[in-house]
């Protein structure tokens, strides 16, 4: 019986690593659309399940539900396989991620039906598989071509605000939805998220539990803290997009004018070429 080497383990993880991580070649592209279309689909089939169907739909849903996290449980087994450090990566923030998404998934399905019965409120926690999308904006580089640093920095920001509405939606609607007569699907959690950020406060729907009320005072700080920091890049960004990215060698400040002869700080000469024309 023969066994593999070292070092074919090593090249098998070096491909597999690859593969999951790029963005140039066709199969690497293909990778990534297609854990991008499946990422929507299984949040989607998140919130399509917590509307009133027919039987024979939501049995459906639950199927696809069933296959997408176990594609999912793959990729999460692959990258750990893949990994140069494997016990980072598994405490890597977006590989915890990917882990809870499908978890409570997967519990339903290997649990006997009593238990999973009563552990399925859980599957509501798939929601916070939007997180995951920052995952594909970790660089400036996609599967359709380079972006620059604003544009990535502007992605960034409304995928804040997306995320900040789902997850706070989806956990809101997990803790609510079986006592609270308000919020009887995602919608109407999602549509109390929106008026509780915007500070619009009608007050048709209010929190009925404990864990609800905490849910909300957990997205209120986290709007007032994540977004502004998030703008605040941008605009710190624009605000020095005229300026040229040059170094004092005396005393090491950078982003200069791009007419300036001198440091602003210390005085010490920095030749910069600038043209007369404007």
């Amino acid at each position: 019986m023969t066994t593999a080497s070292p070092r074919s383990d090593r090249d098998a993880r070096d491909v597999v690593r690859f593969y999951l991580l790029d963005h140039r070649t066709p199969l690497g592209k293909a990778i990534d659309v297609a854990l991008l279309g499946l990422n929507l689909l299984f949040v989607a089939v998140f919130v399509a399940e917590t509307y009133s169907l027919p039987a024979r739909v939501d049995a459906t849903l639950r199927d696809l539900e069933a296959a997408i996290a176990l594609v999912f449980l793959a990729e999460y087994v692959l990258r750990l396989y893949g990994a140069r450090n494997r016990v980072a990566e598994f405490f890597n923030g977006y590989t915890l991620v990917d882990l809870l998404s499908i978890l409570p998934t997967l519990a339903v399905l290997a649990l006997p039906v009593p238990v999973a019965v009563n552990v399925g409120f859980l599957r509501a926690l798939r929601v916070i598989r939007v997180l995951r999308f920052y995952r594909f904006t970790r660089d400036a580089e996609f599967f359709f071509g380079t972006v620059s640093d604003n544009a990535l920095r502007t992605t960034k920001l409304l995928l804040t605000v997306l995320v900040l509405f789902f997850v706070s939606a989806g956990l809101f609607y997990s803790v609510e939805h079986r006592t609270n007569p308000g919020v009887a699907t995602f919608g109407d959690a999602f549509y109390y998220t929106v008026v509780t950020l915007s500070t619009v406060g009608f007050g048709d729907i209010t929190p009925a539990t404990a864990a609800g009320r905490w849910v909300t005072v957990a997205t209120i700080l986290a709007g007032i803290i994540v977004i502004p920091w998030q703008a605040g890049k941008i605009v710190r960004e624009w605000a020095h997009r005229e300026k040229v990215n040059v170094t004092c060698p005396s005393c090491g400040l950078s982003h200069h004018d791009r007419d300036a002869s001198h440091c602003k700080s210390c005085g010490h000469v920095i030749y910069q070429e600038f043209d007369s024309r404007g």
